[in-house]
């Protein structure tokens, strides 16, 4: 563990007793394959996962973090450490390894924050399988890959702050793409573009739920 040195709150000092370890020797002593709990705990996800590559169960559950985009995180790492879209991001692992009935509704507020955009279509991905399974998936973001991925855009404008408040628009991304008055079209229009072509997609509005996010020029 660490002690907080209260003159100044933002320096730790290492327990002497630990060293660090933030348990008691005995606790220590204890080892899987050769590595003691504390040094299980300061891997990252992704370190993990291939160490723990004879136990099936625990790989499944560091399989969906690192489906998440959190493969980059410590094991131990603090919750007040982790950004608002890490948060998010560990709680939607969680109910994707719980499994849901397909009656749930997850609301989301920019759950990319921090995330590198290789990371984001693993997300994408995810949230698509809750929708899949009959679940409601609300997002609040502005990454231009999330709103193309989703069924119903309403687009919330025209600009930032008090120059906003309104519906711009609202409808498939295609529909938000091709309207003048949204600052999001432009975007949208280039990225529908360049990853899919100027065709519009079928058959997404007949899952029975959507995503809706907002204005990523805001």
């Amino acid at each position: 563990m660490f002690v907080e040195m209260l003159f100044l709150p933002s320096v730790y000092a290492p327990c002497p007793v630990c060293k660090g370890g933030r348990y008691n020797a005995k606790t220590l002593e204890v080892t899987v394959r050769d590595r003691s709990i504390a040094e299980v705990l300061a891997m990252t996800v992704d370190e993990a996962f291939e160490f723990f590559a004879d136990d099936a169960a625990v790989r499944r559950a560091l399989e969906v973090l690192r489906q998440v985009g959190v493969g980059y995180l410590r094991l131990g790492q603090p919750a007040t450490e982790l950004s608002g879209g890490e948060a998010q991001r560990i709680k939607l692992a969680a109910e994707l390894q719980r499994g849901t009935r397909g009656d749930a509704l997850y609301v989301l507020d920019e759950p990319t924050t921090g995330l590198h955009p290789s990371d984001v279509e693993k997300l994408v991905v995810q949230l698509d399988s809750l929708v899949e399974a009959g679940n409601t998936v609300i997002v609040v973001e502005h990454d231009t890959r999330v709103i193309a991925a989703s069924d119903w855009v309403i687009d919330i404008g025209p600009g930032a702050g008090d120059e906003g408040g309104r519906i711009v628009a609202a409808g498939a991304p295609e529909v938000i793409a091709r309207t003048k008055a949204s600052r999001t079209a432009p975007y949208l229009a280039r990225f529908l573009t360049e990853s899919i072509g100027p065709q519009p997609r079928e058959g997404r509005l007949s899952r029975p739920s959507a995503r809706e996010c907002g204005n990523p020029a805001s």
